[in-house]
């Protein structure tokens, strides 16, 4: 259950470290950790690093409105899971042409960064473990069902979603997408999940690299 709480995260490893501590009951499940990319992956290594878990990742992209990135209507995942907000797409008045194009664009950028991450091994096999979904943080949500719902598709045994901070509204819609969710932070008015980061620098694809590397995430 999350907890509201004035302090920030120094950053994502900080972030990591503390969610690490909620989580360490779960290392005699032999998890698996999963990371959204790009932001999730130092949270997750802490977290994997912990547990002594293999560290895997899965690729998802937030669609943003044409004219407003930043908005999201939805999210794709390299499997091809998709969520689509069909109240913003009707409220935006976006055709299904323009909706095909934008899952295009961002499929195509998944393509590049699961090449980039994993290369040519296959993802770890998720069937029967307990798989911990880690993110740096969440607003909509709209990522987070993605992701939940592609892992839910290879049948883990159990799916918990561990977050640093995350809005009552998207965490009571995301309770639905998993078994169990893990959040450190709550906060009733969430304006953007790095002002909940004293250091929000953005993650390089390296950094993502070196991490799935040292945790038995890639070859």
């Amino acid at each position: 259950m999350g907890i509201f709480r004035n302090s920030r995260f120094a950053d994502r490893r900080d972030a990591g470290r503390q969610l690490a501590e909620r989580l360490a009951p779960l290392t005699a499940e032999d998890p698996v950790v999963v990371a959204l990319p790009r932001g999730g992956v130092p949270v997750a290594r802490e977290v994997a690093t912990a547990l002594g878990a293999p560290l895997e990742i899965l690729a998802v992209r937030k669609l943003g409105a044409p004219h407003n990135p930043e908005y999201g209507i939805g999210a794709v995942v390299e499997d091809g899971t998709r969520v689509i907000d069909s109240e913003a797409v009707a409220v935006l008045g976006l055709s299904g042409g323009v909706v095909d194009s934008l899952i295009e664009r961002e499929t195509e950028e998944l393509r590049r960064r699961v090449a980039a991450y994993r290369g040519d091994r296959a993802a770890l096999d998720l069937e029967g473990r307990t798989v911990i979904v880690v993110d740096d943080g969440v607003a909509t949500g709209v990522t987070d069902t993605a992701a939940l719902r592609a892992v839910r598709r290879r049948r883990p045994a159990h799916t918990i979603l561990a977050v640093p901070v995350c809005p009552p509204d998207s965490a009571a819609r995301l309770r639905n997408e998993a078994d169990e969710m893990v959040c450190l932070a709550m906060p009733p008015l969430l304006y953007g999940v790095g002002q909940w980061y004293r250091d929000f620098s953005q993650v390089s694809d390296e950094e993502v690299v070196t991490a799935l590397r040292s945790l038995g995430g890639t070859t």
